[in-house]
């Protein structure tokens, strides 16, 4: 019996394909549209009853005690923690015990299909006083088994993961009710949503490309602006599809020009012209699928799919978890990753809410109170408020207005916006009769033109002559 890092170094053919973690979820359902011979398989629980697999993965001895024999015919390999649960609690016997308790389990293990992987801990470990020899890595698993599935891959270098049946919610695929009832949610949590939050850690930690089959493309990216934002908004787009391994469609949203009225209560309405515009995106979606929404300050350093891949279980929408950073900011809804059916907004609904009281413009636009089921588990990286980190930074937001890198040359992170303009502009993704036009209408500083035609990142390195063509520029900003 063998550590898991043991299987990966023997059987090289098990990096030569994604894999697809395949659970117990209501989306097991499409397990027939899936071609299983393009993916390494790696089971759940009792899905190894149901589909063959090259790795089946239990957490607890009671699911291989009720169908070993399956697992038998059905798995290449085995892997289990080293201290299987029994009763949904880390069990006292670790697997050396058992293979003494369970015949078809020391088979497994004689044929060498029968590995091992620590959950616990070394501390944990210790005060059990039995431990496996030598070295290796704890995976992590706070809720459920999918939490560990992913970490065992990602430990062992396997970047891309597809999942089927890993869903959010309360419920199995009836093809399972009846066989496991005794597992469902028997660990006190309210839905499987827990789970996600470990997940999203390791897809950040690992830069994993992990994906749920039943994701839709192209990725839909909502950006609230206007028409002197553009620029900026322009920029975003570029950064975005520079990045991006999928196709997507970026739409500003006051293209849309749909008109709404202002609450009542003047203390209610929006702070800027486009403050409710991204309630407008349920129905520009179609009342289906997913969709981003972003400010329009923003330049991105990731691919957008990492984002619009994440699980987000029975969640209306889920949004970035406060950086420590940013602790002195109100609280951020500028990056948020929507399910247009479960939401269901229009903005009439959401004024109305705030003329009879329902919420207030700050618990609308600081709490997002207009949504049930919110998940705040996006890596905080996906909101860098100013700062930037080589390697770390997914999305920079250039929040503070008066230092914004197309108003302002005082912005520190200028360089990192210039680099993709200038590259925009390279290769034709923005003419530059357009950065001339919002130039003269007053909508960016003057100076942008040198610095594009000169490939200058820093206004650090700028004539004098060129700093005194912005000293009678305005930002429109300061005429909301």
């Amino acid at each position: 019996m063998k550590n898991i890092t043991h299987l990966f170094a023997s059987d090289t053919t098990l990096h030569d394909k994604p894999w697809l973690i395949i659970g117990k979820g209501p989306s097991y359902q499409h397990i027939n549209q899936v071609d299983l011979a393009d993916y390494h398989v790696l089971t759940l629980n009792h899905v190894i009853s149901q589909i063959p697999a090259k790795i089946s993965h239990l957490i607890d001895i009671d699911v291989f005690e009720s169908c070993a024999g399956q697992i038998l015919a059905q798995a290449d390999y085995l892997v289990m923690p080293y201290f299987p649960h029994r009763n949904n609690q880390p069990g006292k016997d670790s697997l050396p015990e058992l293979l003494k308790k369970l015949p078809l389990l020391a088979q497994m293990d004689q044929q060498g299909r029968l590995f091992w992987y620590d959950h616990l801990g070394i501390k944990a470990l210790l005060k059990h006083g039995k431990w496996p020899v030598g070295l290796h890595r704890q995976i992590r698993v706070n809720y459920f088994s999918a939490e560990a599935a992913v970490d065992v891959l990602a430990t062992q270098g396997i970047k891309k993961i597809r999942t089927l049946g890993v869903d959010g919610g309360s419920n199995y695929n009836n093809v399972f009710e009846q066989s496991s009832p005794t597992t469902l949610l028997a660990n006190g949590n309210s839905s499987f949503d827990s789970q996600f939050a470990g997940i999203i850690k390791k897809i950040s930690q690992y830069n994993l490309d992990y994906q749920g089959l039943v994701n839709h493309y192209p990725i839909k990216v909502y950006v609230a602006t206007q028409e002197e934002q553009m620029l900026s908004v322009k920029v975003l787009e570029y950064s975005i599809k520079k990045h991006a391994s999928q196709p997507v469609e970026v739409f500003p949203l006051h293209e849309a020009q749909i008109q709404y009225r202002e609450p009542k209560d003047p203390r209610n309405k929006q702070r800027t012209p486009f403050s409710f515009q991204r309630f407008l995106i349920p129905h520009l979606n179609g009342l289906q699928g997913r969709a981003i929404y972003l400010d329009s300050d923003m330049q991105l350093f990731r691919d957008i799919s990492q984002l619009w891949n994440l699980p987000m279980g029975s969640h209306d929408l889920i949004t970035v978890t406060p950086s420590k950073r940013e602790k002195k900011r109100r609280p951020q809804f500028s990056v948020m990753l929507l399910d247009c059916e479960k939401l269901a907004w229009t903005v009439d609904g959401i004024i109305d809410g705030l003329d009879n009281g329902s919420f207030s413009y700050e618990s609308l636009m600081y709490e997002m109170a207009a949504a049930k089921n919110i998940g705040v588990c996006i890596p905080s990286e996906w909101n860098c408020l100013e700062w930037f980190k080589e390697n770390t930074s997914c999305l920079v937001h250039y929040t503070d207005m008066p230092t914004q890198p197309w108003v302002s040359r005082d912005n520190k992170l200028e360089h990192l916006w210039m680099q993709d303009l200038i590259e925009a502009v390279d290769t034709g993704f923005i003419d530059i009769g357009f950065v001339k036009q919002h130039i003269e209408k007053g909508w960016v500083r003057p100076s942008l033109m040198y610095q594009i035609e000169n490939k200058v990142l820093s206004s650090l390195n700028l004539p004098a002559e060129v700093c005194q063509l912005d000293e009678a520029f305005v930002a429109p900003y300061k005429s909301l």
